[in-house]
């Protein structure tokens, strides 16, 4: 009876290791392994090459369109497989997934709300996928690719977008989706290609009015209203097939002013005063929607001054003139006092408000005719200061956005001529008084660092808001006209990605010239690797690659998507800031004109020899987007070695990070005793590996022989 027992046993003992096998003997991830076993059971058991429904090795056995780090699995690629049946719940369960594509399939049912927040690159285009978009979808937040088109998705779009910061392209296509744009749309910063063609989608499209897109297509949808004006600048912008309201966007080049526009004459002529409905009363039609009150007037007092001509000698007509205009004139500003001279805002009670500056050029005065008559009327902002001025050629709303203190020209040039470099409406102009008022009158308890352009000071608002106001210095300033200031602001102020220092606003008074940026963290690169050693040493391995990814992928904003492209020209690790979370901001992007403007022989050495950071044909004095990635792969050698660029403490061979590590980055044994000692070991040979191969690339000595950004961002991204 015991032999029995005893052989009961072993055989069970038998079977249990043949079961047991594949997950005993398998290098995968027991969980990956089980979420791709239900992934094939939902799928209606394709004939997938070494796919089990049970068990298995996926990274060990290599599964047909199933692709592995270690013992992750990191990306499925299943497109055009004639897939059916539907998506699994667990697919979420892949804790390591960067990429999932199974398009052109014929994949049913919805989309499940157990997705992986690992994707990055997300396709489930060309297949049968019905109901709405899940709500979880905000979870989802490093998603870079996200293509949901030719489906039959309905609903509407969800509110899910408000951290999608690195969204590149979104393409929705071919659905019955309904609804209007969510308002978190605005958010999607990063986004150059939005498709939402063939749908039932309805509303504006304001929300896409400061996105930096390329490619845009909402061709066969319900979207009215009028289409913002920026978006008639998006290279790729097909819109045909929707009732957009045309006749709104006629308005704004008419020759009415736009304090006129909006009067109730011109929608509901009934509701207006008295006198102008009787006047109406006796026109047709047509003149009703011509004739306002103010016209009317307008005209009423060009027909008296032409009386008074016929009826007086031109001596008297001319005396008589030129009372009436000084007359007004200094009922408005106090300032204007003859009809050859221009009124002088300066001077005027306006000008230390703060409300408008330089508003004495030739546009604004040239729109009102000399008139100053109809001013008070024609004014609708309720502040008492534009009520006595006359409104210069420019839409009210525009001039309300500016927070601070609204730039008139810029905005003029704006609505004038769309093509010319306005700058942006969001932007604010500070005082030179309200500046030292938030810096503590630039104290060396606000002072942040210095810069080859100048010092950097913490300001703080009275809500509580933190600014970086970068104080220009006098040599930089005097090396720029005013002009010349307002462009780069101009430039400066359209840069929008998540991995930028911001423009908040700037200042231009009395020869001095300052720029106001958000504040992008509590320190910089520099600091956290040469600096502060308690945090130099929990910064992990990882950590490091999402660092050089997130101003590897700044750079690319700069160089691939903003037309033409922009060099940054002083790239290095002073300039990546950091914030709580150890996310990048890249500042000073956009100054390179401030640093080229001089001598370059005068910066090089603060660039080559300070830093160490410079390209090494900036010794010939050419600087293009190559050179900032040779400076990158500085940085990341920064990243790598936790080594200064230039460290004259350090033997003469070993000065120069550069020259010393180039020798050492395919040597395996060197590479291994270049790496940052405080990571203490903790990274994978084969990650460190492929980092310093990036490295190599970027720090090549012709510049031609340097990657694109998009490969370096590509490159870094696989190895998250």
């Amino acid at each position: 009876m015991g032999y029995v027992t005893y052989g009961m046993c072993v055989g069970l003992t038998m079977v249990m290791a043949v079961l047991t096998a594949p997950f005993c003997a398998g290098v995968t991830d027991p969980r990956d392994v089980m979420a791709l076993n239900s992934l094939y059971i939902s799928l209606n058991f394709p004939p997938l090459e070494k796919w089990l429904s049970f068990g298995g090795d996926p990274c060990g056995d290599s599964w047909q369109g199933v692709f592995c780090v270690f013992s992750n699995v990191t990306e499925i690629r299943l497109t055009g497989m004639n897939l059916g049946g539907v998506l699994a719940d667990t697919l979420g369960d892949l804790e390591s997934v960067i990429n999932i594509d199974l398009s052109n399939n014929h994949i049913g049912g919805s989309i499940p709300s157990n997705l992986p927040v690992t994707v990055r690159n997300f396709s489930l285009s060309g297949n049968q996928l019905t109901g709405s978009i899940p709500e979880s979808l905000s979870r989802l937040t490093q998603l870079l690719d996200l293509s949901l088109n030719n489906n039959h998705l309905n609903g509407g779009i969800p509110d899910a977008f408000h951290q999608f910061t690195g969204l590149i392209n979104f393409d929705l296509s071919a659905n019955n989706l309904t609804g209007q744009l969510p308002p978190s749309t605005r958010n999607l910063s990063s986004l150059y290609s939005l498709h939402l063609q063939n749908n039932k989608l309805s509303g504006t499209l304001n929300v896409l009015e400061d996105l930096h897109l390329i490619d845009l297509n909402i061709e066969n949808n319900l979207f009215s209203g009028p289409i913002p004006e920026k978006l008639l600048s998006i290279p790729n912008f097909r819109k045909d097939g929707n009732p957009f309201n045309t006749t709104v966007i006629a308005l704004p080049p008419t020759a009415i002013p736009p304090s006129i526009a909006p009067a109730p004459t011109f929608q509901a002529p009934g509701d207006q005063a008295d006198a102008p409905s009787a006047f109406e009363m006796t026109n047709s039609a047509k003149a009703k929607r011509f004739w306002t009150t103010k016209r009317v007037i307008w005209v009423a007092l060009s027909a008296a001054a032409i009386l008074c001509a016929l009826g007086c000698s031109l001596f008297m007509w001319r005396y008589c003139k030129t009372r009436r205009v000084n007359g007004d004139a200094e009922k408005n500003t106090g300032t204007y006092k003859g009809p050859g001279e221009k009124p002088n805002y300066k001077n005027s009670p306006l000008q230390p408000s703060g409300q408008v500056e330089e508003v004495s050029k030739g546009p604004v005065v040239k729109s009102q005719d000399g008139h100053g008559v109809d001013s008070r009327r024609m004014v609708s902002s309720p502040r008492p200061q534009d009520e006595k001025l006359p409104l210069p050629p420019l839409p009210l709303p525009l001039v309300e956005k500016v927070t601070v203190k609204p730039l008139a020209p810029a905005e003029v040039t704006r609505r004038s001529s769309p093509s010319t470099n306005a700058i942006s409406s969001s932007v604010s102009v500070f005082t030179i008084a309200s500046l030292q008022q938030y810096t503590n009158s630039f104290s060396e308890g606000n002072f942040i660092g210095e810069g080859l352009l100048g010092g950097v000071y913490k300001a703080e608002l009275p809500g509580g808001k933190l600014l970086a106001v970068k104080k220009l210095s006098n040599t930089v300033s005097q090396r720029q006209t005013d002009e010349e200031f307002l462009e780069l602001a101009s430039t400066i102020s359209r840069l929008r990605h998540g991995n930028i220092v911001e423009l908040i606003g700037y200042c231009n008074e009395h020869g001095q010239h300052l720029l106001v940026y958000d504040y992008g963290g509590n320190c910089t690169l520099h600091d956290l690797l040469h600096s502060d050693e308690e945090a130099h040493k929990k910064f992990s391995w990882n950590i490091r690659i999402r660092v050089a990814l997130g101003a590897a992928r700044a750079l690319q904003y700069l160089q691939e998507v903003c037309e033409p492209p922009i060099v940054h020209g002083n790239f290095k690790s002073s300039n990546i800031l950091l914030d709580e979370k150890l996310i990048v901001r890249v500042s000073d992007c956009g100054l390179a004109p401030l640093l080229f403007s001089g001598s370059t022989n005068e910066l090089s050495e603060g660039l080559l020899t300070a830093h160490g950071s410079g390209a090494p044909e900036f010794e010939s004095g050419s600087y293009s987007c190559q050179s900032d990635v040779y400076s990158l792969g500085v940085v990341m050698l920064e990243l790598l070695t936790g080594r200064k660029p230039y460290d004259r403490s350090r033997p003469r061979g070993e000065q120069s990070l550069v020259r010393w590590a180039i020798p050492r980055l395919h040597d395996i044994d060197a590479l291994s005793r270049m790496v940052d000692p405080s990571l203490d070991g903790a990274y994978l040979a084969k990650s460190l590996s492929r980092f310093a191969d990036i490295i190599s690339r970027c720090v090549q000595w012709e510049p031609g022989f340097r990657p694109p950004m998009s490969e370096i961002v590509q490159d870094l991204l696989c190895m998250i």
